[in-house]
């Protein structure tokens, strides 16, 4: 009897739990206030989990990028700096509210993921399909370290459910609006002309194709594109293409074997990360030969143009590479499992009982709670390896750079230079918001010489000293400071990391 009441009470607040999204008239709220909850849970994991390691540099980067809003920038296009930019316009700079900005792309694709499954399953499908996407490592702990792949998951999942919506019902206003989301998607990341080619290809493959191209549909899209694109287009003809130059000399130029490993490694990886979710639906449905062809290649049209817009975009980077265009990861096909809920579950012979809808929405709850009673063990084990101190010190280290900038003079500190994690960090870091130097256009002589600059290095990079002396002698007198900076989290003592600071006040 003791046994038995907690295993009832337990199974009274999983029914609750199913209700409030299945059964409630409120459920279209009640989805929101949970995956608000959901974004709020895992921001806190990761200020608890990553307390000891500061912001990565992808993020400071960011930053830094947002203090100096462009149509582009050397590596990507605006859109995640300027959400960036609007963000800490109203909250402040700090690790929290930074993992609170980076939970909110996971939560709003999860959305928009819910809205779009209306159209292809039923109401006990879509709860069960989103609930078990929140396994996937995407959406929570990758999603947690924010840069143009966090921000592709809503945008590849909004210019989906528009598109789709436009071929479907020839949807003027939704053909506009398919055509600024592929527009800001591209402006996120140019891996967004897989997403675009994939569309083009599901929409030339299926068997209702006359119909679409005959309407003013796909042209409207084209050309509200092409109209939010323009102006960075005009950015990139003034900029020498710089972000493609960046992604042939990063990503570029490898031998057929590697790009055909890298290839390989998309696929099986990728796969892994949301193994979570096709495992699920397997063990609900037990699938035979023809449920399998029907997650993988449904017979009606308008779920098989679903299956094309999902496959396209997810293997088209397969085919770039094996044709030696690109290296790839699968870190990057994080943004393209918006259908996958709708190609494992819409089959009618899987089948998702109340029962497994319970159990499902118990276990993704379950979770994040979890993971946040781990959260001060996780940030101690990593304290003890000891995090990289170009994240782990850098808010320290802005903190001392600025103390021996205003102990020479009372002019706010404006520039800073170094290896880019460093300079990026005292950007996001410095109270007086400095511009980096890296990766934006770069400053006159004449402007250094009259706001001044400081140039940061660790002691033992050489050629980042002499680069820095040098910079240092064309603008004016300077001064050199060198320290050790430590970590201590939670009372345990991270790794030392000696620093040279070179300071060139403003010359009179």
């Amino acid at each position: 009897m003791a046994i038995s009441a907690p295993i009832q009470a337990a199974q009274r607040s999983a029914a609750a739990l199913r209700q409030a999204f299945v059964v409630s008239k409120g459920r279209e709220r009640n989805v929101v206030l949970a995956l608000v909850a959901y974004a709020l849970a895992w921001a806190v994991y990761g200020t608890i989990a990553k307390g000891s390691q500061g912001l990565h540099p992808d993020m400071t980067e960011l930053i830094a990028w947002s203090r100096e809003l462009a149509w582009g920038y050397a590596k990507h296009g605006p859109v995640a700096a300027v959400l960036v930019w609007a963000w800490f316009a109203v909250l402040p700079v700090a690790e929290w509210s930074y993992y609170l900005l980076a939970m909110l792309m996971p939560a709003v694709a999860l959305w928009l993921m819910w809205r779009l499954s209306a159209d292809y399953l039923d109401i006990e499908k879509r709860v069960a399909g989103v609930a078990l996407m929140t396994f996937v490592p995407f959406f929570n702990f990758h999603a947690l370290k924010y840069n143009v792949n966090t921000v592709l998951l809503p945008m590849w999942a909004l210019t989906t459910w528009w598109f789709l919506r436009s071929y479907d019902r020839l949807s003027l206003v939704y053909a506009t609006l398919a055509g600024l989301a592929a527009a800001a998607a591209m402006m996120t990341k140019y891996w967004s002309v897989f997403l675009l080619a994939g569309l083009v290809v599901a929409a030339l493959c299926d068997t209702r194709r006359a119909r679409y191209f005959r309407s003013p549909a796909p042209w409207v899209t084209v050309i509200a594109g092409l109209a939010l694109l323009a102006p960075h287009l005009y950015w990139l003809t003034q900029h020498d293409y710089a972000p493609f130059s960046y992604a042939m000399t990063v990503h570029g130029e490898a031998s057929f074997l590697a790009n055909a490993k890298s290839a390989f490694g998309y696929l099986g990886g990728s796969l892994g990360y949301v193994a979570a979710p096709i495992v699920v639906a397997l063990l609900m449905s037990r699938p035979d030969g023809t449920t399998l062809a029907e997650m993988v290649w449904p017979k009606e049209a308008s779920r098989r143009l679903v299956a094309m817009a999902f496959w396209a975009p997810f293997l088209l980077p397969v085919v770039a590479a094996l044709a030696g265009l690109v290296d790839i990861t699968s870190l990057w096909s994080m943004s393209a499992f918006t259908l996958l809920p709708v190609l494992l579950l819409a089959p009618g012979t899987v089948k998702v009982s109340a029962v497994r809808t319970e159990r499902i929405l118990v276990a993704a709850v379950v979770f994040p709670i979890a993971m946040l009673i781990a959260s001060p063990f996780i940030a101690i084990a990593d304290q003890r390896k000891g995090p990289p101190p170009a994240s782990a010190l850098v808010a320290q280290l802005a903190s001392r750079v600025e103390r021996d900038w205003h102990a020479l003079t009372p002019q706010p500190l404006r520039y800073v230079g170094g290896p880019a994690d460093l300079a990026y960090g005292l950007a996001a870091y410095a109270a007086d918001r400095p511009m980096s130097l890296i990766g934006l256009p770069a400053p006159g002589a004449a402007t250094l010489k009259k706001d001044g600059v400081v140039f940061v290095c660790f002691a033992e990079d050489k050629g980042c000293r002499q680069n820095a002396d040098t910079q240092a002698a064309r603008i004016g007198a300077s001064h050199l400071t060198t320290f050790t900076l430590t970590r201590t989290y939670l009372g345990i003592k991270g790794r030392p990391q000696r620093y040279a600071v070179r300071l060139v006040p403003p010359q009179r």
